[in-house]
């Protein structure tokens, strides 16, 4: 029989089937699509978790500047609303204004004292970046400041020493956190002075400072805490025998990473944890809550970053394993005095770690909590609770007795 012949049950048979067919076709190519587009976000998400930002954002909106009267009136949010002392980025980073205290507020605006112009013109910025970090240079405090190079396994490592009167003075050394450089350290020398200690300001591997990794990416304190690691190494060289680390939020990771891995983590007799991530499963949690990201896609995104071959896609040379960042699982492995100060409202690294970690380790871990100061701000907001903690911390706890200072 001819095709054209067929009966025309087996045309509509045949009709059917294709039909199907082409919309099997279309279907696995929709998901195809679908799950590219997916793994594309999920990708997407991981790097981010993982990549410096290229620029600091300017996102808060600069109404007015008076220059007569140094007040600047900002877009009033949870961070511009707060007392206490800040700095503010305008011009893409080049100008620079400390601000100071809440002189009025509307529903949308706050008004503030302008305590200093450090670089720029303010009267034509339109948006500028809140930050924490209020110095730019220690030797605003009036210490002696010297520049040194530390070597590091991506080359020399810039950091600020500031040398107590005392040769023999114990050693602070001070990590910033993730997206600024050890400027934001600077609030902590005077407190540290004040206890007798000299200080080393560090930076590590893609902050803009320090060298560049050869990924570029974020090891989140599985890689940085080796630049930590070369300042201990560095302070050995010179016969230093006690030493205290201080991380502001990721820095806290950095510092916690130093203590169990480093070969160097005997001569740290304490540490204290600012805003610190203690654990990086609660803050990609909070963000992720934040950002209304599903559950699956964290979840994804965090075994891509730990997955051998897979992390590749998001740039990292090694795995991140966020399992080896949780220190509140591995509370048994720390065993010098730690001093926590945290804000519960802190907006961006949730305080709920830092009070585990109290919880579990209540023999070496003194918790101490702001309720109002936000992320990596307790000394901006109150600046005499800051101190008087640290001050009270380290000559309770930290500084060598009569016993042990003969070591």
């Amino acid at each position: 029989m001819s095709r054209s012949a067929r009966p025309a049950e087996d045309v509509a048979q045949e009709a059917v089937r294709s039909a199907g067919l082409v919309a099997l076709g279309a279907g696995v190519a929709a998901a195809a699509i679908g799950t590219a587009v997916v793994g594309g976000f999920v990708a997407a998400v991981a790097r981010a978790v993982v990549t410096p930002d290229r620029k600091r954002a300017e996102r808060v909106p600069i109404h007015a500047v008076d220059p007569d009267r140094m007040t600047v009136t900002l877009e009033r949010t949870a961070d511009t609303e707060l007392q206490g002392r800040y700095s503010l980025w305008f011009g893409g980073g080049t100008g620079h204004m400390r601000i100071g205290e809440v002189l009025g507020t509307t529903e949308t605006t706050v008004t503030r004292r302008i305590i200093a112009v450090d670089a720029g013109d303010p009267t034509t910025a339109r948006r500028g970046r809140w930050g924490g970090w209020f110095y730019l240079n220690p030797g605003e405090l009036d210490v002696p400041v010297e520049d040194v190079d530390v070597p590091t396994p991506n080359g020399p490592s810039p950091a600020w020493i500031v040398r107590a009167d005392d040769p023999d003075a114990p050693w602070a050394v001070l990590v910033h956190g993730r997206g600024v450089t050890r400027a934001e350290t600077i609030r902590a020398v005077p407190v540290f002075r004040a206890a007798g200690y000299s200080v080393v300001l560090a930076s590590w591997r893609n902050d803009g400072v320090a060298p560049r990794s050869s990924d570029g990416r974020y090891g989140l304190g599985t890689t940085e805490w080796e630049d930590v690691d070369a300042v201990l190494r560095w302070l050995a060289a010179r016969n230093a025998r006690s030493v205290v680390l201080m991380g502001w939020s990721m820095g806290g990771a950095v510092v916690l990473q130093t203590l169990v891995r480093s070969r160097f983590a005997g001569m740290v007799d304490g540490v204290v944890l600012e805003s610190a991530v203690v654990d990086w499963h609660e803050v990609l949690k909070s963000q992720s809550r934040v950002l209304k990201l599903p559950r699956p896609v964290r979840k994804v995104a965090q075994r891509l970053l730990r997955t051998p071959v897979l992390h590749r896609v998001v740039g990292l040379e090694q795995p991140v394993d966020l399992r080896e960042l949780d220190m509140v699982a591995r509370a048994d492995e720390l065993t010098v005095p730690i001093l926590i100060l945290h804000s519960d409202d802190d907006g961006f690294v949730p305080s709920s770690a830092s009070h585990e970690l109290a919880r579990v380790r209540p023999d070496i871990v003194r918790l101490e909590v702001q309720t109002t100061a936000r992320h990596t701000k307790l000394w901006n907001h109150d600046a005499d609770w800051f101190d008087a903690r640290i001050l009270a911390w380290l000559t309770e706890v930290v500084q060598p007795t009569d016993a042990t200072s003969a070591r």
